[in-house]
């Protein structure tokens, strides 16, 4: 990546924003990049500890139904949080609320370590999803330290933190668990989230609120900004598409490698996460092309080669079309993720969180919409009925990106 570095003070400090915000933030160099990538990556990591270690959960709570709600009351803490929380990042000091996050989180992690009965872990779950949220509080607050010049690339290694985080959750949360036990590995996520809050604590410039409005004005104006923002409007439509696409792989994935001609295990689908971190490298790389050629082209190539990918998957049942494919899926979607975000946060800066409220909620509707689709399609007609989901969904994202590219070409 190119040196960003700023000549004082050291790497991973930042001055603090002045009270007004009359002058421009400081600039950021790469170690607090990727500080703040790690720490995005860090939190995001805690939704999908559970999903492979749901066997063992259950063989502590015999009996109790309440073990099978442990991942939906993650995921519906997260997406509330997206929708109730993420708008605060305009209307407090955005240091301040990450820190924060991040000792809930850590505060959440260690009551889910000493559950003494399933409902209390589904609780705990339930918190440990609403404060994993700070990710996305981290995301923006990157787009504005970085100059307009940078923003794609700095977005980018910070989406990459983020990939690692879901990608590599899986692998860790299995290993630990089998190991140590399900607690172990709740114990292990406590002191890193408070290690990614004193982190952020003495690294984060203080930005004070970016916008002077109350909470209620703020949540009202999610509205008006998808009105009046055709461009975030195309950049939710299309993300969620390509999510649901992603989804859709990740969720019959160990289904397809049970069944013949594999007939491998649940631990060969976790290694599949190590796999498609090789897609992480996409995220800076999306980011320096869209500074430099422009974010539009590399948002169309990312949509075309998440379509490849399901070419790929489609025409190549074997193993290695399974590896080759999950490499070009991951490079496609995490490319148009970056670059979308890099036209969404320059939209108003004093709505960021806002607008990555809208952007972030569209997304994950997108993506419970690919695995519920994907799990029907599977049921209807196997593997070949999911390449042809998958498929779709890339093909309609790359139509959403045909029309707002007529009606840029319209408006010039």
């Amino acid at each position: 990546m190119p040196d960003v570095s700023i000549p004082h003070p050291p790497l991973l400090s930042a001055p603090p924003v002045p009270e007004g915000g009359s002058h421009p933030p400081p600039r950021l160099g790469f170690g607090l990049t990727f500080a703040m990538a790690a720490a995005a990556g860090t939190a995001v990591a805690n939704i999908y500890y559970n999903q492979p270690m749901l066997g063992i959960i259950g063989q502590d709570f015999p009996g109790s139904g309440a073990t099978a709600l442990i991942p939906t009351a993650t995921q519906l803490g997260y997406a509330a949080s997206l929708f109730l929380l993420l708008p605060l990042g305009d209307l407090l000091d955005q240091k301040r609320l990450i820190v924060v996050q991040f000792v809930v989180l850590a505060a959440a992690l260690a009551l889910a370590a000493l559950a003494p009965s399933a409902p209390v872990l589904v609780l705990a779950s339930l918190v440990v999803g609403m404060s994993a949220t700070v990710a996305q509080q981290i995301v923006p607050f990157a787009a504005h330290l970085a100059p307009p010049a940078r923003r794609g690339a700095t977005v980018g290694v910070v989406t990459g933190g983020i990939l690692a985080g879901i990608l590599l959750s899986r692998t860790l949360g299995g290993f630990v668990s089998a190991h140590g036990g399900w607690r172990a590995m709740f114990w292990l996520a406590v002191p890193m989230a408070l290690g990614a809050a004193a982190l952020m604590a003495a690294i984060l410039p203080v930005r004070p609120a970016a916008a002077s409005i109350g909470y209620g004005e703020a949540l009202r104006s999610l509205v008006h900004l998808w009105r009046r923002q055709p461009a975030l409007r195309r950049a939710t439509l299309m993300q969620a598409a390509l999510f649901g696409s992603f989804s859709a792989f990740w969720t019959v994935l160990a289904l397809r490698l049970e069944g013949p001609p594999f007939a491998l295990g649940a631990e060969v689908a976790g290694l599949f996460g190590v796999v498609g971190a090789v897609g992480i490298a996409a995220a800076p790389l999306a980011g320096r092309l869209a500074d430099r050629r422009g974010p539009e082209l590399v948002i169309g190539l990312g949509a075309l080669l998440t379509l490849a990918a399901w070419a790929v998957f489609g025409a190549w049942p074997s193993l290695g079309g399974l590896v080759l494919g999950v490499i070009i899926l991951d490079f496609g979607v995490q490319s148009a993720l970056v670059s979308n975000q890099h036209v969404i946060y320059a939209l108003q800066p004093d709505a960021r969180s806002r607008i990555n409220t809208i952007f972030m909620t569209g997304m994950f509707l997108g993506g419970a919409a690919g695995s519920a689709g994907a799990m029907t399609a599977w049921g209807l007609g196997g593997w070949g009925a999911v390449c042809g989901f998958g498929a779709a969904l890339g093909a309609l994202a790359l139509v959403v990106e045909a029309i707002a590219r007529r009606g840029r070409g319209a408006v010039r």
